[in-house]
């Protein structure tokens, strides 16, 4: 029955506008808006939608991630722009918050909406 049909995936957040400015803006992402839903368009085709919701409550897990082919350069950049990197307990995150334990490096961060986010060095 899907075999043919384009999913897509979406999020919500409390403030749109507060999104547009940081997918849009700190993020550098295509953002378009129809009907008060945010689309975040991705390289390669991929659309995301952002939906408003008053009463959003963060995820607690990765809703989206970035992989990039350095993610200390990403890292440098995105604090340049005002992006503050978490801290997980149980991860051996260095002093620009990567995760280099194992796997792919990765470095997690929040949107306005406090849901997380991550970008990860391309493998």
């Amino acid at each position: 029955m899907f075999t043919n049909t384009k999913a897509f995936s979406g999020f919500a957040v409390d403030d749109p506008e507060k999104a547009r400015t940081f997918y849009g803006e700190t993020l550098g992402l295509n953002v378009t808006e129809e009907y008060g839903i945010l689309t975040l368009h991705i390289t390669g085709g991929w659309e995301v939608i952002v939906y408003p919701k008053p009463d959003h409550t963060p995820a607690s897990f990765t809703i989206l991630n970035f992989p990039v082919d350095d993610i200390d350069r990403a890292v440098d950049e995105l604090v340049e722009r005002g992006v503050r990197f978490e801290r997980f307990n149980g991860f051996d995150q260095d002093e620009k918050s990567i995760f280099r334990g194992g796997g792919p490096l990765i470095a997690w961060f929040k949107d306005p909406a406090d849901n997380v986010l991550s970008v990860l060095q391309h493998q």
